[in-house]
C-alpha cells in the first residue's frame, strides 16, 4: 500500500518562508515526486517537480524563490520556499509518479494536502 504524508504548512506573514515535507511509503520506485497547488477557486497547478536524477522544473510564478529537492533512498521531497507571496496561499499537494516493485505497473499518488497560508 502507498501513503503520501505531507507537513509543514501553515501561516506566514508575505517575505517569510516555509518548508514543505512529504514521505513516500510503499514497495515502489518513485520516477518523478512534484508538488502541485491549488488555490480557492482557480485549477490545480504545477509548482516544482524532480525527477529520480534530480532534474528540475517550475512554474515561472516561484522561479528564484522556490526550491525543490529529494532524498532518493528515503522516498522523500522537499519544497522550499522563501520570500513569499500572499497569491502563494494555497493547497499544497504532493505527488508523485512510480512503479510498483517488481512489476511494471506504473501509478500516480496524491497526498492528502497541506494548506499554506501568506497573509499579514
Amino acid at each position: 500500500q502507498v501513503q503520501l504524508v505531507e507537513s509543514g504548512g501553515g501561516l506566514v506573514q508575505p517575505g517569510g518562508s516555509l518548508r514543505l515535507s512529504c514521505a513516500a511509503s510503499g514497495n515502489i520506485f518513485i520516477y518523478t515526486m512534484d508538488w502541485y497547488r491549488q488555490a480557492a477557486g482557480k485549477q490545480r497547478e504545477l509548482v516544482a517537480s524532480i525527477t529520480s536524477g534530480g532534474s528540475t522544473n517550475y512554474a515561472d510564478s516561484v522561479k528564484g524563490r522556490f526550491t525543490i529537492s529529494r532524498d532518493n533512498p528515503k522516498n522523500t521531497v522537499a519544497l522550499q520556499m522563501n520570500s513569499l507571496k500572499p497569491e502563494d496561499t494555497a493547497v499544497y499537494y504532493c505527488h508523485t509518479h512510480f512503479r510498483l516493485a517488481g512489476t511494471t505497473t506504473q501509478r500516480d499518488y496524491w497526498g492528502q494536502g497541506t494548506q499554506v497560508t501568506v497573509s499579514s
